[in-house]
Order: C-alpha cells, then sequence, then structure tokens
C-alpha cells in the first residue's frame, strides 16, 4: 500500500506538534534567562533559554550570513532529502520501516528547531535543564527541548538498528 511510506511522517508531524507548543508555553509563561521551575532537587530545571547557535552552542559567534547557510538552508535540504528517502521505492532494499520511522524523528525534531531558526531571529528556544553532576566536566547538561531530544534519541536508535540489523549481516 503507497500510503504506508507517510505512515511515519506521523512521528515527524507529532514531535514537531508538541515541540512547538511547549517553547510557546515556555516562551509565554517564563522569562528568558530564567527558572520557571525545578523537579526532583536540582536535577531538573524547566528553564528559558535561547541558543542562536547548533549543539552546544557551536557557531555562536559566526556572521549572520554564514547562519543562515549552515543553521537554515543545510538543514532544510537535509530534512528534505531524508523525507524523500523515507518514501522513495529506491530505498526499499536498503532501509527497514524501523529505520524510516528513525528517520521521521530525526526530520520532525529538526523541522522543530528549523520553525524557530526562521521564526524566532535565528534563535531556538530550549527550556530543559538535567544536572549533570559534574560528568565531563559540566555541572549541568546544556540545555535542550523536544526537537533536540528526538534527534539525539532517532539517531540512537537508528545507530543501533544498523549495528544489529540481520539484513545486514547476511549482506556482509
Amino acid at each position: 500500500m503507497r500510503n504506508r511510506r507517510y505512515l511515519p511522517f506521523l512521528l515527524s508531524v507529532c514531535i514537531i506538534v508538541l515541540d512547538q507548543i511547549s517553547k510557546a508555553l515556555i516562551v509565554h509563561f517564563i522569562p528568558e534567562g530564567s527558572v520557571g521551575a525545578s523537579f526532583f532537587g536540582n536535577f531538573l530545571w524547566i528553564c528559558h533559554v535561547r541558543n542562536d547557535a547548533v549543539a552546544f552552542s557551536i557557531g555562536a559567534g559566526l556572521p549572520e550570513w554564514v547562519k543562515y547557510i549552515f543553521f537554515i538552508s543545510l538543514p532544510l535540504l537535509l530534512m528534505i532529502a531524508l523525507s524523500y528517502a523515507i518514501i522513495a521505492r529506491r530505498f526499499d532494499s536498503e532501509l527497514t520501516a524501523a529505520e524510516r520511522w528513525c528517520l521521521a524523528g530525526i526530520v520532525g525534531g529538526g523541522i522543530g528547531n528549523l520553525i524557530d531558526r526562521i521564526f524566532r531571529s535565528l534563535r531556538v528556544v530550549d527550556w530543559i535543564s538535567t544536572n549533570n553532576y559534574g560528568w565531563f566536566g559540566m555541572e549541568r547538561f546544556p540545555t535542550y527541548n523536544i526537537a533536540d531530544a528526538a534527534v539525539v534519541v532517532s539517531v540512537i536508535l537508528l545507530i543501533i538498528i544498523v549495528l544489529f540489523s540481520e539484513r545486514r549481516k547476511k549482506h556482509e
């Protein structure tokens, strides 16, 4: 059935909607640069910060025109390419259904952050901060959002699936 190819995009849409609703609530209720709530002692903070770069604030000092290329144009092209891979028949022998769902998770998270970059002046709303207890030299893990979490979880699952796939072992 042809429509099955589009089913993973339900995950993408859910991620985008949850991400944007959560960010709208954070922007509305918590002033930028502050912590709105703390849970489990000091472990989890719900806060409002803006990231004008990518993961771990990489590229924060780049000129704006470079940010438009690397933070909007290239990620947009990547989301289009991943979306094509999800639905294209030419990848049927290379991608399993689980891999397509992982790609859809990456697409959802990527689009969630692209929406911020396009409509919030290149500044992504981050709001989840967890205590890192000094691991890796950090007291707190860098603040993130639902879109970031979706991308990380999807990539980890994709790596696990690729590494342990029976089909891949048979080809080798």
